[in-house]
């Protein structure tokens, strides 16, 4: 199945400026990432979609990522587990909590989510 364009919302929290996110559920789609990115907008996020909640399946590294990058952990009931600021070329994060999303997106939205937080994908 092709990648889809999904819009984030934050039940929780208004986001006043929407984030518009590829839903990244194949392997390969996950493997890229942002690496060998050098910027990113604002709205712009990748939601990195494993088949259950974990927390080996969802740790990132940021190797060849030349940017940090926000990153929201939510389980499969739409809840945040986990946020950190995930600097550029750190060998790995991983969630306090088992996940099966991960969101990546602009580290100026990492304020906009907190552990708790209910979170929905909306086909754009």
């Amino acid at each position: 199945m092709a990648d889809k364009i999904v819009n984030i919302n934050n039940l929780s929290n208004f986001l006043p400026n929407p984030i518009r996110a590829r839903w990244c559920a194949s392997f390969f789609s996950r493997l890229g990432g942002f690496m060998f990115r050098k910027q990113l907008a604002e709205d712009e996020g990748l939601v990195l979609v494993e088949n259950r909640d974990s927390r080996m399946d969802t740790t990132i590294h940021m190797l060849f990522v030349w940017t940090d990058l926000a990153v929201i952990w939510i389980n499969s009931e739409g809840e945040v587990v986990d946020t950190v600021l995930a600097r550029a070329w750190r060998p790995f994060y991983a969630p306090a909590k088992p996940a099966r999303y991960t969101l990546e997106t602009h580290p100026n939205r990492l304020s906009e989510f907190t552990i708790g937080d209910k979170v929905e994908f909306l086909d754009a």
